[in-house]
């Protein structure tokens, strides 16, 4: 491999570029919707007629999950049309296709601190990304580089789900998995132990989670069946992660893009032989449930 060596790129303005405009950008998004940085998405379609209403830019779907994201892009500052129109033609689809999780995103280079702070009181009734686009160029390449400015406000992680949904270690063992997966369970929990020391376990009707000082913070979940445990952690997508548990051929479910969770389908013979990883991977969550 040659040597590297650093250019700095020249920030430009596709506002006021005469060949980079938004149907351009549009067509970036189209041909690799993963550069939005929103997961491994597909294009549903483009320029889609809105009843009475004019044409969203793009609709994207996961290709394994119910989500729908409808992007509106915008050259320059956002404004306020470009916000209603982007929750309008939401609105539209999510009325006309209930089944799919739908979610807003807007696309500008310039989303400034007020129309930000606009957004924001959207943002915990409409599931909203912000995603300020910047274009770069060095020498005769052009790049576009996509940041998350805002993201879709999630409730918080699992806990105590009312007094009703507590049940207790026989539920798991007997009805929903097995001693032997629930034991898998424990030896997660020693993982966990290793690097955040005081947690037990506690038996949810709907999952198994995670306790301290008699209060939940789940940071992952466990869910015992017959012959094997699901697994949930949280932690953002990436590459890195997806890379590693590739290659140790551990059983992935789809990424759950809304909940910004990984699971793992794992057998006891997983736990042998990948506990290092596993336990890398929970000191991950637990370190990013500390900071948020």
């Amino acid at each position: 491999m040659g040597t590297l060596r650093f250019v700095k790129p020249e920030k430009i303005s596709l506002a006021r570029h005469t060949e980079f405009r938004e149907q351009w950008v549009q067509d970036r998004i189209a041909e690799d919707p993963s550069i939005l940085g929103l997961g491994d998405l597909i294009v549903k379609d483009k320029q889609r007629v809105q009843p009475n209403a004019g044409r969203l830019d793009l609709l994207l779907q996961h290709p394994d999950l119910n989500q729908r994201y409808e992007v509106e892009t915008q050259l320059g500052s956002t404004n306020e049309s470009h916000i209603i129109r982007t929750i309008e033609y939401w609105d539209i689809e999510r009325r006309r296709y209930p089944q799919y999780d739908h979610c807003a995103v807007i696309v500008a280079e310039d989303i400034t601190s007020r129309f930000l702070n606009v957004i924001g009181l959207f943002n915990s009734q409409v599931p909203l990304i912000a995603l300020q686009v910047n274009a770069l160029r060095s020498d005769d390449i052009i790049s576009l580089v996509f940041t998350t400015v805002m993201n879709r406000f999630e409730p918080g992680l699992p806990e105590d789900e009312e007094s009703q949904s507590v049940v207790d270690r026989d539920y798991w063992e007997n009805k929903m998995g097995t001693p032997a997966t629930v034991a898998m369970a424990d030896k997660l929990l020693g993982m966990i132990g290793s690097f955040a020391p005081g947690f037990q376990l506690k038996y949810n009707k709907f999952y198994i989670g995670l306790s301290q000082d008699g209060r939940p913070q789940n940071f992952a979940t466990f869910r015992p069946r017959k012959g094997f445990l699901n697994l949930e952690f949280w932690l953002a997508r990436s590459d890195e992660v997806d890379q590693k548990l590739e290659s140790a051929g551990l059983d992935a479910m789809p990424y759950d893009e809304r909940w910004a969770r990984y699971r793992l389908r794992l057998t006891d013979a997983d736990l042998k032989k990948h506990s290092e990883l596993l336990k890398d991977l929970l000191k991950q969550s637990y370190a990013n449930t500390q900071s948020a």
